[in-house]
């Protein structure tokens, strides 16, 4: 779409719903038109847990900006652009027969938010997911923890609903920072007798989640 028709729709857009722009700030914008070619997916496999997992985009400046406003500050609107960039890692790790099966949210994010991040953003994405993964226990934060207790912290805390015999499964997630949350959710689907094929992430962190670690 041409970047001026894309400015007008926008400008007509803040007049209904004035909002600033989540990755710059910029008034009356939900998603300016520099920071929408920010959120451009450039698809990469990596290697976690055994599984080759595509990953769309890098968690760092507009991008992460736009992740926190959709996670934090309840910024549902930016699901779609997102959601867009998603689709073209999950159309990469796509398998005949596998269904899309999203890394839970804790109850207590539920609570906060109102929402499933990883759900919402592969509805806006156009793809089904199955939510048969949830939370058995509380856990800490993972924000503030090192490599190595995010993954003490996660260890053994999902169980699936009912079991899993017969089916298989790419794994989704939001965010990979380390991996952990994310090889806890492959643990949990193969405990329940699925077969965890590949996976796919919106945004990986280069800094911790290093560039090391792409599948060859």
């Amino acid at each position: 779409m041409p970047v001026r028709l894309v400015s007008a729709i926008l400008d007509a857009l803040a007049a209904l719903a004035p909002v600033d722009c989540a990755g710059c700030g910029k008034a009356d914008r939900s998603l300016c038109v520099n920071c929408r070619l920010a959120l451009q997916p450039a698809v990469t496999p990596r290697s976690i847990a055994g599984l080759t997992v595509f990953t769309a985009l890098r968690y760092e400046g507009v991008v992460r900006q736009t992740v926190l406003a959709l996670k934090e500050n309840g910024r549902t609107d930016l699901a779609k652009p997102l959601g867009l960039a998603l689709a073209s890692a999950l159309s990469r790790a796509a398998e005949p027969g596998a269904e899309f099966a999203a890394v839970p949210t804790s109850r207590a994010a539920w609570r906060r938010r109102g929402y499933d991040p990883v759900a919402l953003l592969c509805r806006r994405a156009g793809a089904d997911v199955a939510r048969v993964l949830v939370h058995d226990h509380r856990t800490a934060s993972q924000k503030t923890l090192g490599s190595a207790d995010r993954t003490s912290n996660v260890r053994d805390s999902m169980i699936a609903k009912r079991t899993l015999e017969g089916r298989r499964f790419v794994l989704v997630d939001d965010v990979l920072t380390t991996g952990a949350t994310f090889a806890e959710a492959a643990r949990a689907l193969r405990a329940a007798g699925g077969e965890v094929v590949g996976g796919a992430a919106l945004a990986f962190t280069p800094r911790l989640f290093g560039a090391s670690q792409t599948a060859q």
